[in-house]
């Protein structure tokens, strides 16, 4: 049976391909889970993608992957910045934890340059566009095959 990943995006991903597309690209979000649907299978993996503007559905969604999922892989778009619920959730998750960003975060606002959900995180990739959850896709196969 392959293993399970949970794939969370944070507020405004819903809009992407359509929001900021000089910083976020043209791709869609339901590009990207397609994408990401298809690498997992090859690598003996299934993610369950989900997407949520409110802090408390994403926590709650940590919460559930809890016992059922091997591995998070999440962008929590601007929770990263604020948002200590998300961290705390996580730090509650036994697996390892991804987080990615479309966009490098270290040359934008300096608001931005800090990230909570990092203080968790296994592996940060971030400014290889939507890209990155490729590549976070292929690190979480290599880390829950152990």
């Amino acid at each position: 049976m392959p293993k399970l990943i949970t794939l969370l995006n944070g507020p405004n991903l819903n809009l992407l391909g359509r929001r900021q597309p000089d910083i976020y690209g043209h791709e869609t979000l339901d590009d990207v889970v397609s994408a990401c649907a298809e690498l997992a299978e090859d690598l003996g993996l299934t993610v369950r993608a989900l997407q949520s503007n409110h802090e408390g559905q994403l926590v709650d969604w940590v919460q559930e992957a809890r016992g059922k999922a091997a591995g998070i892989i999440i962008n929590p778009g601007a929770y990263s910045h604020t948002s200590v619920a998300i961290l705390d959730a996580l730090n509650a998750f036994e697996g390892p934890v991804l987080e990615v960003h479309i966009s490098n975060i270290h040359k934008r606002e300096a608001f931005r340059h800090h990230s909570f959900v990092s203080g968790r995180a296994d592996g940060v990739i971030a400014g290889f566009g939507t890209e990155g959850y490729l590549l976070a896709l292929r690190r979480m196969a290599s880390l829950v095959a152990k």
